[in-house]
């Protein structure tokens, strides 16, 4: 009885410790450190919630840039990929259809080279970059769905520009454009 009563001391000292002291104090840290990063990165507009800098949005309209594929539809939910292999015919149907809509939907020459972030989702189907060479695929489609002039033009390569975000550490990963900034960039264009 008396070795009970010490483990149940124990693991309520224990839960107390780390279930509820431990994420409080780290809590508190990063909300002192790092609030923007700790409440998610919030991206407003107008006071409004706009998204997130680092979960990806699926946009439609022709006068914005397109995000990678998801193959969870953007959920955040249950994020994740679709898990087919390379050999499996399913996922080269998928990229082949996904190639054949992204050349339709930018008017591109149909031997045009489309980046792979383009025809493949990402493994958590939430990721919210794409490369600055699949921005500039999508930049003639864009201009001409907003009926932009060409010093307009202009300002939306500026944009794609300025958006670039560089290697992490400059070691890891490559350049890319976080899809979201850049579609509210282009919006502040006159």
């Amino acid at each position: 009885m008396k070795t009970l009563a010490i483990s149940l001391k124990i693991f309520f000292f224990f839960t107390v410790l780390t279930g509820i002291i431990y994420p409080l104090f780290i809590t508190g840290i990063t909300q002192l450190a790092f609030p923007s990063k700790a409440n998610g990165s919030l991206v407003y507009k107008d006071n409004k919630v706009v998204g997130s800098k680092l979960i990806g949005q699926q946009f439609d309209s022709a006068c914005y840039f397109t995000s990678r594929p998801s193959a969870i539809s953007f959920n955040p939910l249950p994020s994740g990929g679709s898990n087919y292999g390379l050999t499996n015919s399913k996922l080269k149907t998928i990229v082949s259809e996904r190639r054949k809509q992204f050349i339709e939907f930018n008017q591109l020459d149909s031997l045009a080279e489309v980046p792979s972030e383009m025809i493949f989702a990402s493994a958590s189907g939430l990721d919210p970059h794409i490369s600055p060479q699949a921005a500039f695929l999508q930049v003639d489609r864009i201009a001409r769905a907003r009926n932009f002039s060409s010093v307009q033009k202009q300002q939306l390569i500026r944009c794609v520009n300025d958006c670039k975000e560089t290697r992490q550490f400059s070691l890891f990963g490559n350049e890319r454009i976080n899809v979201l900034l850049l579609n509210l960039g282009i919006d502040k264009i006159r």
